[in-house]
């Protein structure tokens, strides 16, 4: 794909993206590369009003969502120590990112493409007064709401990693990792497919974008910043620190569907800010992936559930809330770019195959990931970046590309799938490598120095007892 175009989202064709301007920017007056007091001119309440309540909505999906969901998967003994990971992970992952991690993933590296530098530590220079570029010319949010959208996205990513070692993990060592992985692998990753100019000012700033941005990739809103990033993390994490104790010799059914059950579909409600907030804008684009979302995960559910009555007899609640999880997952970097058709066959396509590695794969190798942070994130994750590829072709009714080397941004000329699915591809190994060499050295080294498992008497009493001294239930 021509070097420069990014993440469509963008738009519904050039029309759209003119249609979806403010009126007064709709004339030929678009001002090139504005100043900040011409961008404050730019703003609209709508737009601003929709980026903050999607910030909330993702901060739900973390807590209660998330913590919910896992929670109830576990046993009852360590309920509470889920819920305590997510939640003071969610925690620290805030500060964090105020301090430098904003200002690593969304600022320029000038030659560098990799990381952003430090010239908004400490949300230095970030004001009430200051904007954040959208996908439209001359279309900006303050800059405090784009702060706020990102740092919910930073938040959730590192906590989906610990449902693939749940029930036999320090808290400790559970934090230092995180913030080491948000440091050496979340911002990054992050920098390099989210990370560009803006369509007012990439004419003139032609390689201000990360590395993956550049090459064309597409994720609309995190399939491979967020899940196939947490998902390969989680995998290396549950093979470093080992099976529980009386993995596959002992019964170890969730103690809560219940619980379970509210986690997902407050997912399915968060997710909505998750997609269609990714717009950064409200407009046609946004209800595009807010259906696509809505869809996707519908067809994801019954087709689990039709896989479980086919193979098992029986579908159950645990198989129909795993597969809206992961058609979630997988209609989420294709969401701005996908018609609700095409969505439907995602989320029909990628219950098969995640159901297929939570049984069948993790079965034969014999690996212990507690709660299929891999089997449905990673590998969910990996089917909706390279189907994204197919889905966004205007063939299919998708969305196709925008070509933002032109000002103002024009519908880009043609749309070529394979080179695209290769795009993506690239984008994917790359994310597997990167997330996945350096957790293993941080999961090692964690292990080899303060240790990062409880001991085996920790572990059979619980970890809510033993590592907060607290239990989740009082009878």
């Amino acid at each position: 794909m021509k070097q420069g175009w990014k993440t469509a989202g963008l738009a519904l064709g050039a029309a759209a993206v003119v249609a979806a301007m403010p009126a007064w920017a709709q004339s030929p007056a678009l001002i090139k590369a504005p100043t900040v007091a011409q961008q404050a001119t730019m703003v609209n309440k709508g737009d601003t009003a929709w980026m903050l309540i999607s910030s909330a909505l993702v901060l739900l999906m973390s807590v209660p969502a998330l913590a919910l969901f896992y929670g109830g998967l576990v046993r009852t003994k360590n309920m509470l120590s889920v819920l305590m990971q997510v939640f003071m992970i969610v925690s620290v992952a805030s500060l964090v990112w105020c301090t430098w991690g904003y200002s690593m993933a969304f600022t320029s590296g000038g030659a560098n493409q990799f990381f952003g530098g430090f010239s908004k530590a400490f949300l230095i220079g970030v004001s009430g007064s200051t904007y954040a570029a959208t996908f439209s010319n001359n279309v900006y949010i303050p800059e405090f709401a784009f702060v706020c959208f990102q740092m919910t996205f930073a938040c959730i990513t590192p906590a989906l990693i610990v449902g693939a070692f749940a029930e036999r993990v320090k808290f400790t060592p559970l934090i230092i990792f995180t913030v080491l992985w948000m440091t050496i692998v979340y911002f990054p990753i992050a920098h390099m497919v989210w990370y560009w100019a803006g369509p007012d000012f990439l004419v003139d700033t032609p390689t201000d974008y990360g590395f993956l941005w550049g090459k064309g990739a597409l994720d609309f809103a995190g399939g491979t910043v967020v899940h196939i990033n947490a998902g390969i993390a989680g995998l290396v994490g549950c093979l470093v620190i080992g099976k529980r104790v009386g993995f596959k010799s002992e019964p170890m059914p969730p103690h809560s569907l219940t619980m379970t059950m509210i986690g997902a579909s407050l997912l399915w409600v968060g997710w909505f800010g998750f997609n269609a907030g990714s717009n950064l804008e409200s407009n046609g684009v946004t209800a595009v992936a807010f259906i696509n979302t809505f869809v996707a995960t519908a067809a994801a559910a019954v087709s689990w559930a039709v896989i479980e009555q086919v193979v098992h007899k029986k579908p159950s609640l645990l198989g129909g809330v795993t597969g809206a999880v992961a058609g979630l997952v997988a209609i989420t970097p294709a969401s701005g770019y996908a018609a609700p058709m095409t969505s439907i066959v995602l989320g029909l396509v990628v219950s098969p195959v995640c159901f297929f590695f939570v049984t069948t794969v993790k079965n034969k190798l014999k690996y212990d990931d507690s709660l299929d942070v891999f089997g449905v994130h990673c590998i969910g994750g990996i089917l909706g970046a390279l189907g994204t590829a197919i889905v966004a072709d205007p063939k299919l009714g998708g969305q196709g590309v925008i070509d933002y080397t032109k000002f103002p941004a024009v519908a880009a000329p043609s749309y070529d799938m394979a080179t695209q699915l290769v795009t993506q591809l690239e984008a994917v190994l790359l994310t597997l490598v990167w997330s996945g060499g350096v957790s293993a050295i941080l999961f090692y080294g964690l292990k080899l120095t303060i240790g990062i498992r409880p001991s085996k008497e920790v572990e059979v009493e619980g970890l809510d007892i033993n590592e907060h001294g607290e239990r989740a239930y009082n009878y």
